[in-house]
């Protein structure tokens, strides 16, 4: 159904009322203003009535006023920008009025002998019935029409109701809806707040176990790098030891050798003496019993065949290597008087039982090479 506003003449003078009642209109119910006016903390404007409601579908468990107890603040969200409005224990009635926005409403009130809408509605006339005007509303057809459209024309069949109860049922259910999706909207804001609450917990809880993990992981680095130093410190003791037991031997074999040398020295000058009286003389002890008593010292005080070897030091470390590609994270399930988590003193306790298990085969190991050494060929010196 088509209709044409008269109203042309008159839309030029309206223009600013229009504008005027624009800003004066209740976001909730879409009606002007209606007093008191509170002004919400991010300077939005509503009806208290209507903040109310909103609040009352926000926080269905606030007690009213009329309680004796004293009741705990609430909060909504403004439906113009969603701030967060967080009220105290007097709930709306604890929110500024805005004196301002009603005196505007005054004003304008006596400046219009009737509300916009009306003028608006009293100048609405019929497209095919240039003199009737549109009272009426086809509820078949869904759309506004006069009464002449019911009578003769193309709504005669139709269903109809008068157009001001139609549009104060509608403008109802309207405002109903938009509380209810304001409540609904502050609901899922709740949600979403708490969604982001178990994010950053999670991420918080994520850097920590991170940081436990490094620290166990820390002690089995400590724990190699100290058993490394000690097992290089008894390779190098016994190291030490095979190498000044040679050393020692070969000063004995030096000091031999250089008194051969020099007893073999004396004999050729002996051996150049012309004279036999002169060379009995010289050689006299020195004779061929002395060369032969040199000749025969002993040659067996030396290292015994593979006494320079060091294999016994040779570790296995591959089954302590399969060990640590097996470290997983404890999924045991927690006892009901366990909490929500493993205590710091438990988590230890854990980190502590594994270290002994990998500390454990070392130790074992490390009596091998420890005691190889006692039966070696180096004790006997």
């Amino acid at each position: 159904m088509n209709f044409a506003v008269g109203l042309k003449p008159l839309l030029a003078e309206a223009r600013s009322m229009e504008s005027l009642e624009k800003q004066l209109i209740c976001p909730i119910c879409l009606e002007m203003f209606t007093k008191p006016v509170v002004i919400l903390p991010c300077q939005h404007n509503l009806c208290r009535k209507c903040a109310n409601d909103v609040f009352q579908a926000s926080n269905p468990l606030w007690q009213s006023r009329g309680s004796s107890a004293v009741p705990s603040g609430g909060r909504f969200r403004c439906p113009s920008c969603r701030h967060e409005v967080v009220l105290d224990r007097h709930g709306v009635y604890g929110l500024q009025r805005n004196l301002l926005v009603e005196n505007i409403i005054d004003i304008y009130k006596q400046e219009s002998a009737r509300p916009l809408h009306a003028k608006a509605e009293q100048h609405l006339m019929c497209e095919e019935h240039e003199d009737e005007r549109i009272n009426i509303y086809c509820l078949r057809c869904e759309a506004p029409t006069c009464s002449l459209c019911k009578v003769f024309g193309a709504h005669k069949d139709c269903e109809v109701a008068p157009l001001p109860a139609v549009y104060q049922r509608q403008k109802s259910e309207l405002s109903d809806g938009i509380a209810m999706l304001v409540a609904g909207n502050d609901r899922i804001q709740a949600i979403i707040t708490q969604m982001e609450e178990i994010c950053r917990t999670i991420e918080e809880n994520g850097r920590r176990q991170k940081q436990h993990l490094g620290l166990r992981f820390d002690s089995l680095y400590s724990i190699l790098e100290e058993r490394k130093k000690e097992l290089l410190q008894s390779i190098a003791r016994e190291q030490e030891e095979k190498v000044q037991r040679v050393r020692g031997l070969i000063r004995q074999y030096g000091d031999h050798l250089e008194a051969s040398s020099k007893l073999v020295e004396t004999a050729i000058q002996a051996m150049e003496e012309p004279q036999m009286a002169v060379y009995l003389q010289v050689c006299g002890q020195k004779g061929p019993l002395g060369i032969t008593d040199m000749s025969k010292v002993s040659m067996s005080s030396r290292p015994e065949p593979g006494y320079e070897n060091m294999d016994h030091f040779s570790i296995n470390v591959d089954y302590v290597a399969e060990m640590l590609r097996t470290i997983e994270f404890q999924t045991e399930p927690l006892g009901e008087d366990e909490g929500d988590g493993p205590t710091e003193g438990s988590e230890a306790a854990a980190d502590e039982d594994r270290l002994d298990s990998l500390e454990a085969p070392e130790a074992a190991e490390d009596v091998g090479p420890r005691q190889k050494p006692a039966s070696s060929p180096h004790g006997q010196h």
